[in-house]
């Protein structure tokens, strides 16, 4: 049963990431926005990596379903690991977005970093 609900958390992210940048962030983005840091680009490319990131935490949230599914003995690892990575992603597409002017991929790898150093002490 879990399996099927992580297999679907996947399905909606990726119905959700197409869909929204299709229907959602580029009618959007032909309107005016606010002009954050000078220009609205800073604005679309918040705006975008904030909707993706949905996507990449219901990965995440995907993930945790499938080890829950058939737990081990090493489940705490196991799920900070996937913790990790989603926050690493995080970090990048933050990072990546907004050419580091966000500075949400500070916090995004900070979390990530304990959590891996956290599942390699265990």
């Amino acid at each position: 049963m879990l399996v099927t609900g992580a297999f679907l958390a996947i399905f909606i992210g990726v119905v959700h990431s197409f869909l929204g940048e299709r229907f959602i962030l580029i009618p959007l983005f032909k309107g005016e926005l606010p002009k954050l840091l000078g220009s609205d680009w800073f604005t679309k490319r918040v705006l975008r990596f904030a909707w993706h990131l949905t996507t990449v935490a219901w990965w995440g949230f995907a993930g945790i379903l499938f080890i829950l599914s058939s737990p081990g003995e090493h489940i705490q690892k196991q799920i900070l690991m996937v913790i990790g990575v989603v926050f690493l992603v995080s970090g990048l597409l933050s990072a990546l977005f907004t050419k580091g002017k966000h500075i949400s991929w500070i916090t995004f790898w900070l979390i990530s970093g304990l959590s891996f150093y956290v599942a390699q002490s265990s």
